[in-house]
């Protein structure tokens, strides 16, 4: 990007727009986004007042008492907080010709005394217009430069870019998303959560935009509870362990659920799972969710989205499709238990070498990574739907390349058979409760749980005519 649509030209943009003007509340990492506003010019016309709380002891009298300075619940304080002063010493004076705003961040970068990883939560509260309702923008960001000075920078830009895309990219949501990473790069940067909410976003699902991070590259992955609030991933796995299953769920079957709740019930009979409960993740990637050719489909989205909450899941949304990923990525926030459930022919594909030549240690490397810390695969049989064959983790047939490395992991417990399964359903491939479901059989309601099945014709999902299809 040139410096004439870069993070000088925005900064001062906003500062020559006698309608906005503003707080500057920044904890943490320096007062990096109010600074560009400073060095560009103008800033008189934007800037209502500028701070800063480092002091924990200062922070709390201002913002009340927080667990964690670096928190959504700590950023959520302040913006309230500042925004009740804004309007109480300003609003009178010019708010009949004023749009106010409060930015705040709360950030932790590295310095000499801390060497973790650098992240932070920043937030907007803005008018679109004078005497308007406010509207709301919160993102949770990881800072990756090696180090302090270089973090801070980054955090500057995103703040600009933040600010700028509310005030004028508000009616594109996923243009504002693309936005937020002008000027910078994921080597850099990464944005895993962000919410929308207030009138200037009355229609936007916060689950779509957590999706849009996903595609665009400023995740690699997304989490959402069942009630479809968007969480920052460290919010519900740090130092937890944690149960996933992978798959299309289009829609959620029997089966899908009696894979996971087997594997939940020799999970939780580990020897170091006393007293826990693991949090379950039902995981979809990009590749699950498209087409060659086609765009994701939204309504198909949330469509799987909505009949997994209707179970009562948490949704992870990712764009890993190799299983090794996934433990990396989870190791980022929780060195406990990993289970994952799967079904034989899953099992097959992980150990096939072809989708890992871009390895050096190949598939060896690849397990190794998978298998980092406390990590099971609980495997759920499968049956031929041509022969009746049952197969399971004991009968299936080990490639010979991995042979001698998969006798090593099934004697060291890294992969577990499911003991307990239902034998109903288990020859249905994949795809044949959809065709049915498309094609009026209702064969496909013996198939889904009864609570999926109520939605589904509630509200036409996965239908054929009139509603999703491919």
């Amino acid at each position: 990007m040139d410096h004439e649509t870069g993070t000088h030209h925005k900064a001062l943009h906003i500062n020559i727009d006698a309608t906005r003007y503003g707080t500057f509340a920044e904890i943490g990492a320096g007062q990096e986004v109010a600074r560009w506003f400073f060095r560009v010019g103008g800033a008189a016309g934007t800037v209502a007042k500028t701070m800063s709380a480092y002091d924990m002891a200062v922070s709390d009298a201002i913002y009340g008492p927080a667990k964690r300075y670096v928190s959504r619940e700590r950023l959520q304080a302040m913006l309230d907080h500042e925004w009740s002063l804004l309007l109480e010493r300003l609003d009178k004076q010019r708010g009949d010709h004023t749009a106010f705003f409060v930015f705040a961040d709360t950030v932790t970068a590295k310095s000499y005394s801390r060497q973790e990883e650098g992240h932070g939560w920043l937030g907007i509260r803005f008018q679109t217009a004078p005497h308007t309702a406010p509207s709301e923008i919160i993102i949770h960001a990881r800072m990756w430069d090696p180090d302090n000075i270089r973090q801070q920078e980054a955090l500057g830009v995103l703040g600009v870019n933040l600010i700028h895309g509310a005030f004028n990219l508000h009616p594109d949501p996923a243009e504002l998303i693309t936005s937020l990473m002008d000027e910078l790069t994921r080597d850099r940067m990464e944005v895993d959560m962000i919410k929308f909410s207030g009138p200037a976003f009355a229609g936007v699902d916060n689950r779509l935009m957590s999706l849009q991070l996903v595609q665009q590259r400023l995740t690699n992955a997304a989490l959402f509870t069942p009630a479809g609030e968007v969480v920052e991933p460290a919010e519900v796995l740090y130092h937890q362990s944690v149960l996933i299953e992978r798959g299309s769920f289009r829609p959620v079957t029997n089966v899908t659920l009696d894979m996971l709740e087997q594997s939940l019930g020799q999970m939780r009979r580990e020897p170091d799972m006393v007293g826990q409960e693991p949090v379950v993740l039902m995981e979809m990637t990009l590749r699950n969710l498209s087409t060659p050719g086609k765009q994701i489909e939204h309504a198909d989205f949330l469509a799987r989205v909505d009949t997994l909450s209707a179970l009562g899941k948490m949704v992870m949304i990712s764009n890993y499709s190799r299983f090794h990923n996934v433990t990396t990525y989870l190791r980022r926030y929780t060195h406990k238990r990993v289970g994952m459930a799967l079904g034989v022919p899953t099992l097959v594909e992980l150990l096939e070498a072809k989708y890992y030549t871009d390895l050096d240690g190949g598939v060896l490397e690849a397990l190794g990574r998978l298998f980092r810390g406390p990590v099971k695969l609980y495997v759920y049989p499968w049956q031929n739907h041509r022969t009746g064959e049952l197969v399971t983790l004991d009968s299936f047939q080990v490639p010979a390349h991995v042979q001698h490395l998969f006798a090593h992991l099934r004697t060291n417990h890294f992969v577990e058979p499911i003991s307990d399964y239902k034998i109903a359903g288990l020859s249905i491939l994949p795809g044949e409760v959809l065709t049915r479901l498309q094609a009026g059989d209702p064969a496909w309601e013996t198939m889904v749980p009864p609570v999926v099945v109520r939605l589904i014709k509630q509200r036409n999902y996965f239908a054929a005519t009139g509603g999703i299809s491919r």
